[in-house]
């Protein structure tokens, strides 16, 4: 049990380190330093944090729902990574760039730590809403907004470490920039498709539970539609 309690402070020392010290933190990413032990850490913390937060939104619903929300939240993040990250290191390595799977797999953590632990830090003011309103249509485009925004930081974060870490300077650069941006875009563009098929996370007022919904309209229709119930628009 101690060692376990250890082990686990072990984990969110290296999230700290990499919070506090980006650029040393990066720099050993480069060079291969402790590889394992940095993937292992920003995966099981990133993983908690959302865990944390995928519970509280789906308590608006029922404990069966915060418990399904507390499993589908880190499956979303680290789904849409093992999709979308074979064609990031498959098209730098095309290109000229010299680093290994399990660099590029450290990096793209990173941007899943940044914002698991942007959303856990939303958490209290998502739990206040929740308590105090029951608007439905509100809640939704609140979240829609957060997570909007914490995952545009989370790649911000991402964009800026590829500087450091994927030769940035070297023969390739350029096209392994523009590969960047393209795969930042898909990883987004995956995300919010996935999310969409993996919901409900909230669960619909008075409606018995639901692990999955059918397959209908997509995520950006049902943003418009809520943004239109709000607006009173019909």
């Amino acid at each position: 049990m101690r060692e376990q309690k250890s082990l686990g402070i072990k984990y969110f020392a290296v999230l700290i380190g990499f919070l506090r010290d980006r650029q040393g933190f990066l720099e050993e990413v480069r060079q291969g330093t402790r590889l394992p032990n940095k993937i292992i850490s920003l995966l099981v913390c990133s993983s908690l944090f959302l865990a944390a937060y995928g519970g509280i939104i789906g308590a608006y619903h029922s404990w069966m729902q915060a418990l399904s929300s507390a499993i589908k939240l880190p499956a979303l993040y680290l789904i849409t990574l093992l999709i979308c990250i074979p064609t990031l290191y498959f098209a730098n390595i095309i290109f000229g760039s010299k680093r290994t799977f399990g660099q590029h797999l450290a990096l793209v953590l990173t941007a899943v730590s940044v914002t698991s632990v942007l959303l856990f830090s939303f958490a209290p003011i998502t739990l206040f809403f929740l308590i105090t309103t029951n608007n439905y249509q509100f809640l939704i485009l609140l979240n829609v907004f957060i997570f909007a925004l914490t995952g545009f930081i989370g790649i911000s974060s991402l964009y800026q470490a590829t500087s450091l870490v994927l030769e940035q300077d070297s023969e390739g650069s350029k096209t392994r920039q523009k590969i960047l941006q393209f795969w930042l875009f898909l990883y987004a563009f995956v995300g919010s498709q996935l999310g969409w098929t993996l919901r409900p996370f909230f669960g619909t007022p008075d409606s018995a539970f639901q692990l999955f919904r059918e397959r209908e309209g997509n995520f950006y229709l049902s943003v418009i539609q809520a943004i239109s119930y709000l607006l009173g628009i019909r």
